[in-house]
Order: C-alpha cells, then structure tokens, then sequence
C-alpha cells in the first residue's frame, strides 16, 4: 500500500469524546433512537442531492430513484444503512464526524438565503445524530463518497468510539454513503426482521424516500422490501388529498376503524414552519378520563422523523382524546420533553394546536346532529377540564359544553341558549350538582325554580363540581348553585311567621350539632325540607367525592331549610312528645339528606325510624308493639 493511501489514524476533538460517553451511557435511554438517526442522515443526504442537482449540471440524472436501504446479517451480527445521496469528501468526513462543532447540513443551510433556504427542507444535526450508533454498536465503519467527485475520491471512516477514528482512501463506484455496525452482543437481538421493520414504521415511516429493509444470504444476496409509507400525507397539498384519503390514514394512524367526526390540515409558513393535521375521533379509548397524562394521539414529528407522543407543552390534557400528526421542519432533531418547556416554537405550536382543535369542535357544535352528539358524549367531560386548566380559553371552551336541563327531558343546554332562554328580569345562571340525573331532576331545590318558570342546569359529571369552583360567571351572568341557601328569584318572599320560626327552633334543638341552622323558608312546595349551603361553602356532593378519593374533608355543619306549610311539619308542630318529635326530626334530616344524594351518619338508625313509622301508620299499635317495632 502506497504511503499516500495508508489508513491515517486521527483522534476525536475534545467534544466529541465526551459526546460518545454520554451518547453510550446515558444520553438516549432508548436504543432504537441509533436507527432513526441514521435514517434521517440518510434522507438529508438524499434531499441535499436533490436540491444541488437544481444548479449543478454534474449532478443532474444522479438524483432519480433515490432509496434508503437497511441490511441485516444476523450471523456477523452486522446492520448496515446505505443512501445514494450527496456523499462527503475527505474534508467533510473529518469535519462532520470527527467534530461535533459542525454539521455538514447546518453548514450547507447558512450558504442559502432567502427563497432557497426556505425550498431546502433539510434535517440539521448530522454530525450529532451519527454518534448515537455507539449506543449498540462496539465498531462503526463509514464508506463514503461525494456524488460531484471520483470514484477515487471516496473515504472509509472507521472507529470503535473510544476516542480516536481511521481515515483511508477508498475508491467507490457508487455515489452516497455505507454505515455499518457491529453490534455489541447485547443489542443482536435487534438483528431481525420483524424488530427492524418494527423500529423503521416507528420511527421513520414517513421519511420521504423509500426505505427498504433486507437480510443478507449465504451469497450476499437478499430480496428488499420497502418498508415505509414514503409519502407523508400531511405534508402533501390539502387539494391534491381526498376524504377517503384523510379517512384511510387516520385508520392507518390510530388503529382506530371508526371514521374520524372531522378534521383539520393546515400548513403554517414563515418564520416557523410546520405541518398540522388534527382529527376528533368518534369513540373514546375506555381509560380517558382516569389516565390524564397519556397523550399517545397526536404524534411529533420532525421533518417526518418520529420524534415523541406528543407531550403537554404540545397537546394540553383537556385534549387528550385529538388525533394527528404535528410535523415541524425547524425543531431539533434531539428535542427533549425538558426542551419543549420552553421553546417558543413549541409555544406557538401548541397554541395553534389549541385553536385549530376548539374550531373543528365549534364547527361540530353548529352543525348539530348525530356527530355532534356522538362527540358530546364520549368528550364532553374531558372537554370541561379546559375551563379548570385554560384560562385564556376558558370562556371559549364554556360556549362548547352541553348540560342537561330541569325544562327537557332529552335534549341538552349550552350556556348560550341557556341566557337566550333567561325569564325577564333574570340575570344568574341556575345549576345543580348532583350525583345522578335521576336525583337531580328530582331535587326538592328545583321546586321554587320550577314555580317561578325558570330554568336550572343539572350538572351530573364528577368534574362539575370542580367546573362551577372555576367558573363563576359566563359573559357577565354569574353562575349559582340552586342549592343557595340565599335565593333571589326576582320576587319578594314573605318572612316566616311566629310559629315557623318557633318550629325550626324545635328542630334545631333536637338535632343539636348536626347542622349549622334550621330555617323556615318558602323555596319549598312540594318536600317538606332540604339541605342547602352558602356560598362559599363546599357542596355535600364535593365532601363526598373528596372522601371517596381518600381526601380529609373539614368539618362543616349544612343548613336545613323546611317548609312550615307541609302536612308532615304542620304534625311535628303539634307534637307534644319531645322523645318522638326528635325521632321526626331525625328523619326529616335524613331525607333531606338523601335527596341531595348525601350520605348518613347512621343508615340503620334511619330504618328504625322508618319501621317505626310504617308500624303506626298500619292500624296503630300499643307501646309495646311500637317500642318492638322500632328496634326491629
């Protein structure tokens, strides 16, 4: 061998060294990332050659029938990526693989300038993503070859990624550039069909040329199969895409055989660049609503390189259930979830994400029929996590969402119709909380309100409780509980009499520190008494959901309103027996308590009372058929 052509062996910059720790020990967690990498490089090789061969006549012809090719042979425990892209020379080669200060396509990206910049949809990091071969490899060799220069010109690079490289001379017929890895044993098990093809459809499955994976014979010889979707349908023109298309790659996306309700493509010029298209699906996966932190529907991409799920910088919980792809051409390649907190881009992106998703919702809200209802149901009360969370959107988001209502049996109200419906005079929105829509609708609460013709909301989701905490007025009409213990109905109610007040003075003391007050009132018709609360103090239906979570609830002691008017308390009234008024007492409360859908201090103690009663009630008994009923 001449001296001209012996291998030179040359040490890695101080940066580099470091890098290929860090790459091997604890950079990428994830060892498939090495395959992406190296497909991407590949592609920006390809796109590179594409984009020269516009001005540069040697090259035209050599970017035709472009292809990525991945070869496996799992008896040498060898893989090898190859692309007949631009190639590196000799100078390239040590710039862009032996220094990690440059990349060849950063470098080839700051010579461009305006239009042509902006047409060069070109892949940074090359020189940083080749090293992540080293995650599996224990030896990496690189024979390359610039498309505009000899066959006598190529390079072969080879190192075992302990500090130092081997440059020689090679001649290479074909243009483009051979990495190969020997696999450390550990990482063989990667050497197989259907683990290659899995990582390649991952990672890469819309990188713009084809990517054809085979497994070397005895000979050499192997039959490819292209293994990728090379054409990344978000990136194509909007007109040149029908629905069968959108539909068949949201299948293809999801796995999801339901079509989508409706979507959304955009693509954003400018000084950020990117891609969206967004899909609400029909049906929700059965874990929605309990697995918040999931958001496996919209998938990042850069420069159609699969980089994560989208994280919350990107999709915010409350809408968890979009489908789609976000595909950004200038994000870095390496970006961490730690990076996309702060990333102005990613910003921006996450706010067109936002409005683009609560668009499509809007549109389905005006056009009505069975996709609106099918979204209703299956997103509705995610869709509410977004008034708690969002406060820029949060009005926006209120307009979408639908309760049931104390005037229809079927159909569903908005908070807009709902003030178009307003009685005259009126200016609050009436809501009830309540664990079914059955114990709603059957709330003593809604007596005076239905008197008086107005209507209230029955709010029966458990975020409701934590959505009414949030928002407390919608364009200018303040939001509150009918379960108030103050009611203004827009009339005058009269004030009880001596002998009401005097009852509730009676019942306050039998029932002692169970409650805060006993009033009389006249928001009842029908029932004989209710609970209700102030303000500001936490609803029954919040206390409980809060034990049910394991949560300590502060001590609080709700308010007994009655209706001095009803049969029952007109009794009570002449009840000389202060032992059995107590036991009436008793029970009053707990009805009023079970009609809020609260729980008891004492169930059985609820039924002994109710046995007693039903005892007397069926022919009257002696005292001592009575005092054995009563502890039956």
């Amino acid at each position: 061998m001449s001296e001209a052509n012996a291998p030179e062996t040359r040490r890695f910059d101080t940066e580099v060294h470091q890098l290929l720790k860090l790459m091997i020990n604890a950079l990428y967690s994830n060892r498939e990332i090495f395959l992406r990498e190296l497909i991407s490089n590949a592609s920006d090789a390809s796109d590179k050659l594409r984009f020269e061969a516009l001005t540069n006549e040697s090259l035209k012809g050599l970017d035709q029938d472009l292809a990525i090719d991945v070869r496996f042979d799992a008896e040498a425990g060898t893989l090898t990526v190859s692309d007949r892209g631009i190639g590196m020379n000799r100078e390239e080669v040590i710039d862009n693989l032996g220094t990690i200060a440059r990349s060849g396509t950063k470098q080839f990206l700051e010579s461009l300038s305006g239009d042509t910049q902006k047409d060069a949809a070109l892949i940074g990091q090359f020189g940083v993503g080749f090293y992540s071969a080293f995650i599996v490899a224990s030896d990496v060799a690189v024979e390359t070859r610039r498309a505009d220069e000899p066959a006598d010109s190529a390079v072969r690079w080879t190192s075992t990624g302990e500090g130092q490289y081997q440059l020689e001379p090679i001649e290479r017929e074909a243009q483009g550039t051979t990495i190969t890895l020997t696999l450390r044993d550990e990482h063989k098990d990667l050497l197989a069909d259907w683990q290659l093809k899995r990582i390649i459809r991952h990672y890469s499955n819309h990188i713009a040329f084809p990517i054809r994976l085979a497994e070397a014979g005895k000979e050499g010889e192997a039959d490819s199969e292209t293994v990728n979707d090379s054409k990344a349908l978000w990136a194509r023109a909007k007109s040149d895409l029908s629905d069968a298309d959108y539909q068949d790659f949201y299948t293809s996306l999801t796995g999801d055989e339901e079509k989508p309700l409706s979507w959304a493509h955009h693509h954003v010029e400018g000084s950020q660049r990117y891609s969206l298209l967004l899909y609400l699906p029909s049906q929700a996966p059965f874990d929605m609503l309990i697995n918040r932190d999931e958001r496996e529907g919209v998938k990042l991409y850069i420069q159609r390189v699969f980089i994560m799920d989208a994280a919350e910088q990107v999709v915010p919980r409350y809408l968890r259930f979009m489908r789609g792809v976000i595909d950004s051409a200038d994000l870095p390649l390496n970006i961490s979830r730690e990076i996309l907190q702060d990333n102005p881009l990613v910003r921006k992106i996450r706010a067109t994400v936002v409005k683009r998703s609560l668009d499509l919702i809007e549109k389905l809200a005006e056009a009505g029929g069975d996709d609106w209802e099918k979204f209703r149901k299956a997103f509705g009360s995610v869709l509410k996590e977004g008034v708690i969370e969002d406060f820029e959107q949060r009005e926006r988001i209120a307009s979408l969402l639908r309760f049931a209502s104390s005037k229809s049996d079927d159909e569903t109200v908005g908070l807009d119709a709902y003030i178009d419906n307003m009685a005259e005079g009126q200016d609050t929105i009436w809501y009830l909380t309540a664990d079914s829509l059955k114990v709603a609708k059957h709330s003593p609460h809604l007596e005076a309100f239905r008197k008086r013709g107005i209507e209230v909301l029955l709010l029966t989701d458990r975020i409701d409780e934590w959505l009414v905490a949030h928002l407390h007025e919608y364009k200018g009409k303040t939001l509150k509980s009918a379960a108030s213990g103050k009611l203004d109905l827009g009339d005058e109610q009269p004030e009880p009499d001596e002998s009401a007040r005097t009852l509730a003075g009676r019942i306050k003391k039998a029932l002692g520190e169970q409650v805060g007050n006993v009033i009389a009132g006249s928001r009842l018709t029908d029932s004989p008494g209710c609970i209700v609360s102030d303000d500001d103090a936490m609803s029954l239906q919040m206390q409980k959901m809060l034990r049910q979570a394991g949560q300590e609830v502060p001590e609080s002691k709700p308010d007994l309103e009655i209706n001095a008017d009803h049969p029952l308390l007109g009794a009570m009234a002449r009840e000389e027996d202060e032992g059995r008024f107590g036991e009436l007492a008793q029970l009053l409360y707990d009805q009023a308590l079970l009609a809020e859908g609260g729980e008891l201090a004492d169930p059985a103690g609820y039924v002994r009372r109710v046995n007693a009663l039903l005892v007397n009630a069926l022919g009257g008994t002696s005292d001592k058929d009575d005092d054995r009923a009563a502890s039956a």
